[in-house]
């Protein structure tokens, strides 16, 4: 009998689906946007901005729209010459991931509800963002296809591309940059921007987008930049393989165990920025060159060399001598605590880890991680649709399928030297966390200096150091520093009226 009464009921809802799903199908809007109006105070002064969000066509060569971008716009209101003032174009990483976390956690007027080291709070929310920049320069938040509401468009036959076509037009280091170029020139001219002195910020992956998108921008789209920032960098296309790969880890190594309380007395007694500067010699100096001889360094040497790196990374000689001088970082992070039974996180070694086995050479999960998307996957969400009043059943993708992601001729870093060649307006500041193990500081060091090998544009080169990860602004005091010194960048690299893009003479 329960069936039979069942039956009816499930007949009328197959009926019904066809015309249920053709009214509430789940699209994305192609190009729509939405403005609210809001107040903010940032170092002291009150002053009213706009929130734009929306999405942008990516058009091809033939103008059909083959993917929409989903952007968040912030606006300072009442601006006299909107024409002087900055425009910061803003992209995160991933490849596959959403705008997310510098949009609500760094240079955004509004910020996530963490504590001052960036752990998770409920109720979550966000707050004021005290140290935004957006008292000094607009800013717009771009998530590239597949990521937060961006999505991939039908064909005119109706037909989604194939994997194949999707990756060719959005997949990949060169396909990525060129049309994101494309997307910011359609952007900048839709908003009167071509005047404003313009800015690109990226993190992680983004630095390999924001790099490349420097030439590019000034060969096909003919647009200009004063500055391009590089948050916790990647390669870029710069190689750090072999040797140097192993090397550098080494001073992110001394600042995790210096952080944990891990180091001997005499180190543990001295400032993190007293010790660094020691090791980094030792790296650069004895450490790599030591690495360089492979199994044809002598014994005592290996002893030496062992010991030192012992001394500055928290683990054991033994340790050191059983990986043959070469500590890969996933086993650091699993072996540097393990007598408290403890890992420390990949991306933000501050954060700490439980394993269900003390063995093992690698950590379970990435303790950081998980804890950043409790945070922020219920922020963004409330935020856009509560805040910034923008209305979608589309899910919101803080990783979006992106793979596989074609990363052959990756010439990103070499482009960045090139434009900046062109450009004597051009300049370029690295913001990195101590205690990254993912994308470390040194790394990004050792990207600067071989960014421009001839050393010719020293002057316009820049790096930045934070107590944290590679999200250092969750850290409430770096949030404050790591603001202040892109403001600073900006204000530095404006030149004057009377100031002409040209290289002086030389006597």
């Amino acid at each position: 009998m329960k069936i039979s009464r069942l039956i009816p009921v499930f007949s009328l809802l197959l009926i019904l689906s066809p015309l249920a799903n053709a009214e509430f199908e789940r699209k994305v809007a192609i190009d729509e946007s939405s403005t609210s109006s809001h107040k903010t105070k940032i170092n002291g002064k009150s002053f009213e901005y706009s929130a734009t969000t929306g999405t942008q066509p990516v058009w091809d060569e033939e103008g059909n729209a083959t993917a929409t971008l989903f952007y968040t716009y912030y606006q300072r209101s009442k601006v006299k010459n909107r024409a002087a003032r900055p425009l910061l174009i803003s992209f995160n990483g991933g490849p596959g991931s959403a705008s997310v976390w510098m949009h609500v956690a760094y240079t955004g007027p509004k910020v996530l509800n963490v504590d001052s080291e960036g752990f998770p709070l409920q109720p979550y929310g966000v707050k004021a963002n005290d140290f935004s920049i957006l008292d000094t320069a607009d800013i717009v938040f771009v998530n590239p296809v597949n990521t937060g509401y961006s999505r991939i468009l039908p064909k005119k036959d109706g037909k989604m591309p194939t994997k194949a076509e999707q990756k060719k037009m959005f997949f990949g280091v060169n396909a990525d940059v060129k049309y994101l170029a494309e997307w910011i020139n359609t952007f900048v001219t839709r908003n009167n921007r071509w005047q404003s002195p313009k800015y690109l910020i990226g993190e992680s992956y983004g630095t390999t987008r924001v790099s490349g998108l420097a030439l590019e921008l000034q060969s096909r789209q003919w647009m200009y930049l004063n500055g391009v920032i590089l948050v916790s960098p990647t390669d870029i296309g710069i190689k750090r393989d072999g040797p140097v790969k192993a090397a550098n880890r080494l001073p992110y190594f001394t600042a995790t165990a210096w952080y944990h309380k891990a180091l001997a007395k005499n180190l543990q007694n001295q400032d993190l920025l007293d010790i660094l500067p020691e090791v980094e010699q030792f790296t650069v100096e004895k450490y790599l060159p030591a690495l360089a001889k492979g199994g044809f360094i002598s014994a005592p040497d290996k002893q030496a060399i062992a010991e030192q790196v012992a001394k500055y990374s928290g683990l054991s000689v033994q340790e050191v001598l059983r990986n043959n001088l070469d500590i890969e970082a996933s086993y650091f992070w699993k072996e540097l605590l393990r007598n408290r039974e403890q890992t420390v996180g990949r991306l933000d070694s501050r954060y700490l880890g439980i394993d269900e086995k003390a063995t093992g050479s690698r950590p379970d999960y990435n303790a950081e991680l998980t804890s950043w998307l409790h945070s922020f996957t219920p922020a963004i969400n409330y935020y856009l649709r509560e805040e910034l009043n923008y209305k979608t059943d589309i899910k919101y993708n803080m990783f979006g399928n992106v793979h596989p992601w074609d990363r052959s001729k990756n010439k990103t870093g070499e482009n960045l030297r090139l434009a900046m060649a062109q450009n004597p307006y051009l300049n370029v500041m690295i913001q990195s966390g101590y205690y990254d193990g993912a994308t470390n500081y040194f790394d990004a060091k050792y990207t600067l200096w071989q960014l421009d090998p001839s050393g010719k544009m020293q002057d316009r080169l820049s790096f930045k150091g934070y107590r944290s990860g590679h999200m250092m602004y969750l850290r409430y005091q770096d949030l404050e520093a790591a603001n202040q010194d892109i403001r600073q960048f900006m204000q530095a690299t404006l030149p004057d009226k009377k100031t002409p893009a040209k290289y002086p003479s030389k006597k």
